[in-house]
C-alpha cells in the first residue's frame, strides 16, 4: 500500500505539471491544429500514466479522471471549446486552480442562462427551457422533434438545486455499500443471478457516491455551483430519459461536443439529416464503450473481450429504435410511465448483468475491493499507532537537570 500511495502522489504531481503546461499553452497559442499538436504529448501521456497504479480505488479512478475526462476536455480546449476555454473571446482565461478542477474532476459548472430576449418566440423558449445539462439524445429529440416526455420534463426544470440530496441519503448509501461487502463473503451460498443483481446496484451506488464526493470537493475548493452527476436513474421512463437526463450526466455532457456533434455534422453532409443523428448516437455509445474498456483494462490488465463495448452499442441501437417508434406513434399511443419505467430498469439491469458486470467478475473486483479497504485500514492504523507511539516517547523521555 505504501508503494501504491507513493506512485499515486507521483502520478498526480505529473498531472498537475502537465496541466500547468496546457494552461500556459492556451495563453500563447491560438486555438486550432497548432494548439492541438502542442497538447497531443500530454494527451498521450494521460492515456498511459494511470498504468503505474494497480489498485482499483486509485488506478481505475485515476484512469477515468485523466485518460477519459481530462483528455476529452483537452481535445475541446485545443479548438477553443468546452469547459476549459473562456466563455467568450473577450473573457480572460480561467484561473489555473479552476482549470485543474474542471480538467481532472467529473464536474460541470452550472451556468445560469440569460432570459430569452424575445418572449414572443415559442420555438426558442421550448429549446431553452431545458437546463444546461441537456445532452445527446435529449437534445436530439426535444430540439428537433415535437415528441416530449411530460412525466420527466418537470424534474428537469428544477435546476441543479432540485437534485441536491441530503447527507442522510448518502450516509444510507454508504451503509448499503458496507452491507454489500459483507454479502460478498457468502456469495457461494447465494444464487448467481441474485449476485449479478447485487453487483448492478453496487456499481450504481459506488459511482454515484464517487461523483457526489468529487462534486462536494470541487464546490468546497472552487466555490462554484455545480450540476448534479445523477438524477435518480431508477425513475427513468425510457432509454432516452435514462441516458439523456438521468445517468452520469457529466460524461454525457463531454461526449456530446467531442463525439456526437462532430459525427452528426459530418454525417449530415455525407448521408443527409435523416441518418446523421443515427450515426451520431451509435458513434457516441461506441466511444463510451471503448473508454469503459480502457477503465476495465486498468482494473484487470487483461485482453479486452469487448463485451462492455457491445453493451453500449446495443443500448445505442435500442435508443435509435425507441426514437423511431416514438416518431411513428406520436399522438397515437404512449405507454404510461408506470409501465415503461420498470421495463427500462429491467432492460438496463438485464443487459448490464449480461455484458457489463462480467468485466468486474473477471478482474475479481469484489474480492480486490474488500482486500484494498482492509489493507488501507491497516495502513492507517499503523500510521496512527506509529505517530502515537513516537509522541508518547517524546513525552515520556525525562529531561535532565
Amino acid at each position: 500500500m505504501e508503494g501504491e500511495i507513493k506512485n499515486f502522489i507521483v502520478v498526480w504531481i505529473t498531472v498537475l505539471a502537465s496541466l500547468f503546461y496546457c494552461h500556459t499553452i492556451g495563453k500563447f497559442i491560438p486555438k486550432g491544429t497548432t494548439r492541438l499538436f502542442t497538447l497531443l504529448p500530454i494527451m498521450s501521456l494521460f492515456l498511459f500514466l494511470h498504468l503505474k497504479l494497480t489498485t482499483i480505488h486509485l488506478g481505475s479512478i485515476t484512469c477515468f479522471f485523466i485518460a477519459w475526462l481530462a483528455n476529452f476536455k483537452l481535445l475541446l480546449f485545443a479548438f477553443g471549446q468546452g469547459p476549459l476555454s473562456s466563455p467568450s473571446s473577450s473573457s480572460p482565461p480561467i484561473s489555473f486552480p479552476r482549470f485543474v478542477l474542471i480538467a481532472c474532476l467529473p464536474i460541470k459548472i452550472h451556468h445560469h442562462p440569460p432570459p430569452p430576449p424575445n418572449l414572443q418566440k415559442p420555438s426558442k423558449i421550448e429549446i431553452k427551457e431545458y437546463p444546461s445539462h441537456k445532452s445527446l439524445e435529449t437534445v436530439l429529440l426535444h430540439a428537433r422533434n415535437p415528441i416530449t416526455e411530460p412525466d420527466t420534463t418537470r424534474s428537469t426544470k428544477l435546476g441543479s438545486k432540485g437534485y441536491h440530496k441530503s447527507p442522510l441519503d448518502y450516509a444510507t448509501k454508504v451503509v448499503f455499500i458496507a452491507m454489500l461487502l459483507q454479502v460478498y463473503k457468502y456469495k457461494e451460498h447465494v444464487h448467481p443471478k441474485l449476485i449479478l443483481l447485487v453487483y448492478c446496484f453496487h456499481v450504481y451506488v459506488s459511482l454515484e457516491l464517487l461523483l457526489a464526493l468529487m462534486t462536494v470537493l470541487a464546490r468546497a475548493i472552487g466555490q462554484v455551483e455545480l450540476e448534479p452527476p445523477f438524477n435518480e436513474p431508477y425513475r427513468s421512463s425510457s432509454l432516452q430519459d435514462f441516458w439523456g437526463r438521468r445517468w452520469n450526466l457529466i460524461v454525457a455532457s463531454i461526449l456530446r461536443p467531442t463525439v456526437y456533434d462532430p459525427v452528426r455534422r459530418i454525417s449530415g453532409r455525407l448521408m443527409g439529416k435523416k441518418w446523421a443523428s443515427v450515426m451520431a448516437i451509435i458513434a457516441t455509445f461506441s466511444v463510451s464503450g471503448l473508454m469503459h474498456e480502457l477503465v476495465f483494462y486498468n482494473m484487470g490488465r487483461e485482453k479486452p473481450t469487448w463485451e462492455v463495448t457491445w453493451f453500449f452499442v446495443i443500448h445505442g441501437v435500442c435508443l435509435v429504435l425507441e426514437i423511431w417508434v416514438k416518431k411513428a406513434l406520436y399522438g397515437k399511443f404512449r405507454l404510461p410511465a408506470i409501465v415503461s419505467g420498470p421495463v427500462v430498469v429491467v432492460f438496463v439491469v438485464a443487459t448490464g448483468s449480461w455484458l457489463f458486470i462480467p468485466a468486474f467478475l473477471r478482474c475479481h473486483a469484489d474480492v480486490r475491493v474488500r482486500r484494498e479497504i482492509a489493507t488501507f485500514v491497516e495502513f492507517v492504523k499503523e500510521i496512527v499507532w506509529s505517530f502515537g507511539f513516537r509522541s508518547f516517547n517524546v513525552v515520556s523521555v525525562p529531561h535532565g537537570d
